[in-house]
C-alpha cells in the first residue's frame, strides 16, 4: 500500500454533519438533497452516484424511520435523522436501522431528551472512531506486509499486499457488522418485553 497518508486522505473519513452544518430554519426535500449531496460528496465511490435522493427520503419516510414531515419541511431533528440512516444504511437493513432508531423517535417529543446532545456525541464518537480507524490502518497494512515476507518470497508484492489488506478489511467489516447486529437484536428483544 503506498503513501498511507495519500490513501487515508482519499478515503474521505472525517466527513459527517455536524449540527453546525444544519440550518436551524426547516427544509424542503430539494434543499435537503443538495445539502447532503454538498456535504457528503468526497465520500461517494464514483462521481454519478446519488448520496440522497427523493426515493430514499420517501422510502426512509414510509418505514418510519423518522417522524411525520410537517408541511414537506424537515426539521433539524429530520436532518440529523437523515445522517444517521446515511451512515448506517451501508451496514444494516433498513429493519435494522428502524429497530436501532425506534428508541430516539419515541424520545423526540419528550422534553428530557435533548437529540442534539445525543447527536453531538455521536458525533464525538465519530471523530474518536477516525482516530481509532487511521491507526488501525497503519496497524494493519504493516501486519500485512509482514504477513507476506514471513508467508511468501515475491519479488513485487504490492497486488498481493492489496489483495490481502482488502479480504482482511472485508473480514473486520464483518464482524463489526455482526456485533451491531447482535445489538440490533438485544434492543428488539428489550422493546418485546416493554410491549407485553
Amino acid at each position: 500500500m503506498e503513501k498511507m497518508e495519500e490513501f487515508l486522505t482519499e478515503l474521505d473519513i472525517q466527513k459527517e454533519t455536524t449540527t453546525d452544518d444544519l440550518p436551524e430554519i426547516d427544509l424542503y426535500m430539494d434543499q435537503v438533497i443538495q445539502l447532503f449531496e454538498k456535504k457528503f460528496a468526497g465520500a461517494k465511490r464514483l462521481d454519478e452516484e446519488k448520496v440522497l435522493t427523493k426515493t430514499m427520503i420517501n422510502n426512509y419516510a414510509k418505514a418510519k424511520l423518522f417522524p411525520p414531515v410537517k408541511n414537506k419541511r424537515y426539521t433539524k431533528e429530520h436532518l440529523m435523522l437523515i445522517s444517521l440512516i446515511y451512515q448506517m444504511k451501508g451496514v444494516l437493513s433498513i429493519t435494522d436501522i428502524k429497530e436501532t432508531l425506534h428508541g430516539i423517535n419515541d424520545r423526540l417529543d419528550d422534553d428530557d431528551f435533548n437529540f442534539t446532545s445525543f447527536y453531538k456525541s455521536y458525533q464525538n464518537l465519530v471523530f474518536h472512531n477516525t482516530d481509532i480507524f487511521t491507526k488501525q490502518i497503519q496497524d494493519h497494512t504493516a501486519a500485512v506486509k509482514d504477513e507476506l515476507k514471513n508467508s511468501m518470497d515475491v519479488a513485487d508484492a504490492e497486488e498481493l499486499e492489496n489483495i490481502l489488506l482488502i479480504t482482511s478489511l472485508a473480514s473486520l467489516s464483518n464482524l463489526y457488522r455482526r456485533a451491531a447486529e447482535s445489538l440490533i437484536d438485544e434492543l428488539n428483544g428489550e422493546q418485546q418485553e416493554k410491549e407485553k
